[in-house]
């Protein structure tokens, strides 16, 4: 008799234990969605840039940012996330819902500037894939630039939003690469550490800039309207009420609407770490090896050499490969997101879950600018000064969206049971508060010179 016949236990050669890892693993990635998608658009180009500039010309002395911006990330997001679980619809929509015609107006301007804020990032990510291709020995940086930016708008007008979402979560990876040069790289910790610690702050004005940039690459109002705008995608692609989505507080099961609310948190806040740990890595890797030199980052290929410490002579590739994915990621979620903004703010149908038909004024916006992209990116030839500018508007931005997504997240007539408690918002308003001087900065140096 068997072993297993005299326990009891059925017989098993390990396949089971395989299936059940696997199933655990699906479940995981299940759980996943708009927020690693936000955090990992978060470390776009713009931000790979903005942090490479940041470790090479300061070394380790903007670390400090890495633990101020994880909690007040976290809070953003999760605000924004969670105003669409309630509701099902969008800031814009839901900015319609909660303000008169007035203060309309002036959020449609601040909208609208931020789709022109958007179109100079998004040129940059494009300048910044042609580069990434330039590395790869296949041609010209601005002809990949242009090809680029069709081949996205085409795939966001005709392909379906799952696919598109999944192909997201894919690009993703291709950030890891940086993590990987914590581990060969000559890092000096006790240095990092004094940095982490903002003991190597500094006033000075370029030093003071680029906090801005930092912070508006990781606190982009651009992501306030993504990560709303896609949630609400993914509840329309539910069974509740057909291709509308319904909001949590419409449903009758509040079990499972607690557990939909949970398994959001959760993804927010693990793409959040995702988003951050890249940031650290980046600024950690281009410190340990660029500014360690002085290296001045002006091109793809200056950022590149960070990665030498990994793959030696095939930094480049490996360099490019990350900077094409995260471009290829930042580019639709930087369109998409105030073209859906200024469509639900005007009461019209958005999503690329939706046919052009069906959603105009989305897709005309969406084109627009991609092609006022595309022509950006054929014209300029500083492609990081470009992603840097375009983190520092951003910056700049960012405090009046907050303190719309404040005044929408904490109204009981709206969000009903889901508006913020004390946690959201006393995070949520420290944000805004720190963005606002954030902005302040960023118009004196812009202004200046500085």
């Amino acid at each position: 008799m068997s072993k297993a016949e005299t326990t009891g236990r059925p017989k098993t050669d390990g396949t089971a234990g395989v299936a059940e890892r696997r199933s655990r693993l699906r479940r995981f990635g299940s759980l996943l969605g708009p927020g690693l998608v936000t955090g990992a658009a978060d470390d776009d180009p713009s931000g790979i840039a903005t942090y490479a500039k940041a470790g090479a010309t300061f070394s380790n002395g903007m670390l400090w940012t890495v633990p101020v911006t994880l909690p007040m990330m976290m809070a953003v997001q999760e605000i924004c996330d969670r105003t669409a679980l309630a509701t099902g619809e969008s800031l814009g929509w839901l900015a319609r819902r909660k303000f008169s015609r007035r203060p309309r107006v002036v959020i449609g301007i601040l909208i609208v500037a931020l789709l022109v804020g958007n179109v100079l990032n998004a040129a940059a990510d494009l300048m910044a894939i042609g580069q990434g291709m330039q590395l790869l020995g296949a041609g010209p940086d601005h002809l990949w630039s242009g090809l680029a930016g069709i081949g996205i708008a085409v795939a966001l007008m005709s392909g379906s939003f799952a696919v598109i979402a999944k192909v997201f979560k894919w690009l993703c990876l291709t950030l890891l690469a940086y993590v990987a040069v914590l581990f060969v790289a000559n890092v000096d910790w006790p240095d990092v550490l004094e940095g982490i610690l903002g003991l190597k702050f500094s006033f000075a004005p370029e030093y003071l800039g680029l906090i801005v940039a930092v912070l508006g690459t990781t606190i982009s109002p651009y992501l306030f309207f993504w990560q709303s705008a896609h949630r609400v995608q993914e509840l329309r692609a539910e069974d509740h009420g057909g291709d509308q989505a319904v909001g949590l507080q419409d449903r009758p099961d509040a079990a499972a609407a607690a557990h939909t609310l949970r398994k959001a948190r959760a993804d927010v806040f693990i793409g959040m770490v995702f988003s951050v740990l890249v940031m650290f890595a980046i600024m950690v890797a281009t410190a340990a090896t660029l500014g360690r030199n002085g290296t001045d980052v002006n091109t793809a290929a200056d950022v590149a050499k960070a990665l030498e410490p990994v793959v030696g002579p095939a930094a480049k590739f490996l360099f490019a490969a990350g900077f094409i994915g995260t471009g290829i990621l930042g580019v639709p979620v930087l369109a998409a997101s105030g073209a859906a903004g200024l469509s639900g703010l005007l009461g019209k149908d958005w999503g690329l879950d939706l046919s052009p038909r069906r959603a105009p004024l989305f897709y005309a916006l969406l084109g627009v600018g991609m092609v006022a992209g595309v022509l950006i990116s054929f014209f300029s030839n500083d492609p990081i000064g470009l992603l840097v500018f375009s983190a520092t508007i951003n910056g700049i931005a960012a405090a009046p969206f907050l303190v719309v997504t404040m005044l929408i997240s904490r109204d009981k007539a709206i969000m009903g049971e889901y508006r913020n408690g004390w946690l959201a918002t006393t995070l949520g308003w420290f944000t805004a508060a720190v963005m606002l001087v954030a902005g302040g900065i960023g118009v004196w140096t812009t202004l200046t010179g500085a």
